[in-house]
């Protein structure tokens, strides 16, 4: 009886709020908190067995790329395009084709693929993650420069100097230690090769600390998505720059206004192709409403400054000089 006496404007309020109570009910239930490299892999082994990300989203879960303009372009056309500017902001597109090149967290491999289909570039995947390396490996051809690999990133079996360039791409946050992230990424790069991270990084809380609800919103940031934490972009850049392996010049850039769309396009793809989750069953459904909230509070948490999308490269002199 009650709600049939309710207005529209007061049902669609009470129907939010239902949404907001169950929300917050599934995310305290199914933390997916950090506790070591196992529970990374574990989350990402999840999210591309379930393949509910891959059909929503593409072969890239990174964030896409809007630039300065209104117009809006297809989510999934935006990650591509992501990784063309990545690739041209950082001079990667100057080594000549056969180079190698290491992907560090390289999800399914989208990024992988581009890089030796667009580039001429010899690429080397790597993920904590079994299944995201299994998946990799289905989708890439026989014939592609593409290999792909489980590896710990803070542990890689490699050697010094054996690569020419070494990507990441919003790997970084997964990494408990990240002095040693940087120091490893910079190891396994040629006395003249080539840095490329692209990662969501936090304020610097040095120069302005999180009020209290900024401190709930990055706990529940850190908790959902296995990040034990953030870096700040000059934090990260002091991390590269005073690594032993530096390797010269460290430039960063922040793109948080050219990658703030993705959060709100992360949710509409759903709504997009709503025959796409119910596919997959009740429990893609169910699993698609439960990561909604963070998606919005990322969305938040990057309009107000709290976090920022930092871009880094790292280049010897001899790398600027040719």
């Amino acid at each position: 009886m009650l709600l049939t006496t309710l207005t529209p404007t007061s049902l669609s309020i009470l129907l939010f709020f239902l949404f907001l109570v169950i929300s917050l009910y599934l995310l305290n239930r199914s933390s997916r908190r950090y506790e070591n490299k196992n529970s990374v892999a574990k989350a990402y082994d999840d999210w591309t067995e379930d393949r509910l990300l891959e059909r929503l989203w593409g072969e890239h879960v990174h964030l896409g790329y809007y630039g300065e303009t209104t117009e809006r372009c297809d989510f999934r056309v935006a990650k591509e395009i992501f990784v063309h500017q990545l690739v041209h902001w950082s001079g990667l597109d100057q080594l000549p084709h056969g180079s190698t090149v290491l992907d560090v967290g390289c999800g399914i491999g989208g990024s992988s693929r581009i890089l030796a289909r667009d580039y001429g570039l010899n690429v080397l995947g790597i993920s904590i993650s079994p299944s995201q390396i299994k998946r990799a490996r289905e989708l890439t051809s026989s014939n592609s420069e593409c290999q792909f690999a489980v590896m710990d990133a803070l542990d890689l079996k490699l050697a010094d100097g054996s690569f020419d360039a070494v990507w990441s791409v919003e790997a970084g946050p997964h990494m408990p230690d990240k002095q040693l992230y940087a120091d490893e990424l910079q190891r396994i790069l040629r006395p003249n090769g080539l840095l490329i991270v692209a990662d969501w990084n936090c304020r610097d809380q040095r120069f302005q600390q999180l009020n209290k609800i900024e401190r709930w919103v990055m706990r529940q940031l850190l908790d959902q998505w296995a990040h034990p934490e953030f870096a700040s972009i000059s934090g990260f850049r002091d991390n590269l720059q005073k690594s032993s392996y530096n390797k010269g010049l460290v430039d960063t850039d922040d793109w948080t206004v050219y990658t703030l769309p993705s959060w709100f396009d992360s949710i509409t793809e759903g709504i997009r192709r709503p025959f796409t989750i119910l596919a997959l069953g009740p429990i893609a459904v169910i699993q698609g409403l439960r990561e909604i909230p963070t998606l919005l509070m990322m969305h938040w948490a990057f309009a107000r400054r709290m976090m920022q999308f930092g871009v880094f490269r790292a280049r010897s002199d001899a790398f600027q000089d040719n």
